[in-house]
């Protein structure tokens, strides 16, 4: 019988395991299907630059069913596994949940943001990490501007144009810079907001930012950013954010209608309904062949990559704790790789480990600004942000949005950036339903006049047919 192969996740790493399994498997050798609860793979690190405006919602993400040819995709939720029978529970969003059967695991369903019990967060702070999230988060800030610029000096105002992100890793730090570059071209179409006007506070409970990068190109990243008048908090917790009011552990309080949440990641917690084995930080366990381990003990017919694996690191230089950091460049390689080691598992081959050196790190902190790092060299400025965007632009998955993403950036040189806000697409109905047209309540009907109940007819009509006929009797006697 045809292997079958189940992916759970279509993230990096589930969607580059299935593309190579369609190039290396002929067809007939295997059965592979891919689960994820999304239609699409989300490039993770254009979300900076899509809550900018700099690349269109739509082009950071790829098609699942457009680019997987060969694969069986299916929009749902994987919400329990049982590897000794070898069966998924599918759940859809709409009809029963079912089970799949399966011969070969592949679990990539990546991670979720980490959030801490602060009060108000998990009330007022949106997160960074979905392609709707930083759709949002555009539409947020510059429908905030629309509403400060006819707003009197006061609390209401300030509140609209502060903004805080809470987190300095590379996520925090990009989301961050591109959104005050975004909020410096704003001021252009407000003439009532100055620069003044405007308030920028990132919050980072380390002694410094971007741990990817060296300490002193760390430093000239903070050194810029207060440049552009944004606020760097360091050696500084967030204590509260209950309805906006942000408190902080240095007793410093404001409030703010936009809070970012980029203080890290963790492993998606589905994996803990797979009875897989799981270290200490809810990542699945694995070997540098990315085959899921227990202990010494292999996992047959199991495997694992991307944020939600703990894939030890053996490069000479190696993740916190010795594992790989969850991060797109681990996972799209390890994608890759899975796919030449599930392809060779079935074939009676020897897999192959996943040894890979840092490829050094780049950032954008908008429109002609950022951050490049590669071993000791590292320097900020207009060529690190060309460095950004040409590795990222050609690290996109698939040429068709490569020249998507590559157009929005020539249309946004030629054309400036798109200022066009569509907040209103989260409530499509409301204007609709605000003017559409509805039956009257009966109450407010005009009564017609009542014609009189046959039922009251009946009796009278009765009477009168039993006096005529005791007249008529009546009658007949006298006659006799």
């Amino acid at each position: 019988m045809t292997t079958r192969i189940l992916i759970v996740g279509g993230g990096y790493a589930g969607f580059y395991t299935a593309l190579g399994l369609e190039k290396i498997l002929g067809r007939g050798e295997a059965e592979v299907t891919v689960v994820d609860p999304l239609p699409y793979m989300t490039y993770q690190p254009f979300l900076p630059e899509v809550a900018a405006g700099s690349i269109e919602a739509r082009h950071a993400v790829v098609s699942l069913r457009k680019h997987l040819k060969r694969t069986a995709v299916i929009t749902a939720r994987v919400t329990a596994i049982d590897h000794t029978a070898k069966t998924a529970t599918i759940s859809p969003e709409d009809g029963e949940p079912f089970d799949l059967e399966y011969d070969e695991l592949v679990l990539t369903a990546g991670a979720v943001s980490r959030t801490f019990p602060i009060p108000g967060v998990a009330d007022v702070a949106i997160g960074m990490k979905t392609i709707e999230e930083a759709a949002a988060v555009r539409d947020r800030l510059i429908a905030n501007f629309a509403r400060a610029s006819v707003l009197p000096e006061g609390p209401e105002r300030t509140r609209l144009l502060t903004v805080v992100v809470v987190g300095g890793g590379f996520a925090g730090i990009e989301v961050f810079a591109e959104l005050r570059s975004l909020a410096t071209s704003l001021i252009e179409l407000y003439p009532s907001i100055t620069m003044d006007d405007i308030h920028f506070h990132l919050i980072e409970a380390m002694g410094r930012i971007m741990p990817e990068v060296s300490l002193e190109t760390a430093k000239k990243v903070v050194a810029q950013l207060e440049a552009r008048e944004a606020h760097v908090h360091l050696d500084t917790q967030l204590k509260s954010a209950v309805d906006g009011i942000v408190e902080l552990s240095t007793g410093e309080t404001f409030e703010s209608d936009l809070i970012i949440w980029t203080a890290g990641v963790m492993a998606n917690p589905m994996v803990r309904k797979t009875g897989l084995p799981l270290d200490e930080r809810g990542r699945v366990t694995a070997k540098t062949t990315l085959q899921v381990v227990d202990g010494d003990e292999i996992v047959a017919n199991a495997w694992t990559a991307g944020d939600v694996a703990a894939v030890p690191d053996v490069s000479k230089t190696p993740g916190p704790g010795g594992f790989c950091v969850p991060n797109a460049q681990h996972a799209v390689r390890q994608g890759k790789l899975l796919a030449k080691n599930v392809a060779a598992a079935l074939r009676g081959e020897a897999p192959r480990e996943y040894i890979h050196a840092n490829q050094g790190a780049v950032a954008g902190l908008g429109l002609g600004q950022g951050a490049f790092q590669k071993g000791k060299i590292g320097f900020t400025g207009p060529l690190a942000w060309l460095a950004h965007r040409g590795y990222h632009g050609l690290a996109m998955p698939m040429w068709e949005r490569k020249l998507r993403v590559f157009g929005d950036w020539m249309g946004g040189f030629v054309l400036g950036r798109d200022d066009v806000q569509l907040a209103m697409r989260e409530t499509p109905r409301e204007v609709f339903e605000e003017f559409a047209s509805r039956p009257k309540p009966a109450s407010d009907a005009v009564e017609a006049p009542k014609a009189a109940p046959i039922a009251d007819t009946q009796p009278a009509k009765a009477e009168e047919q039993k006096a005529a006929a005791e007249a008529a009797d009546e009658k007949a006697a006298t006659k006799a």
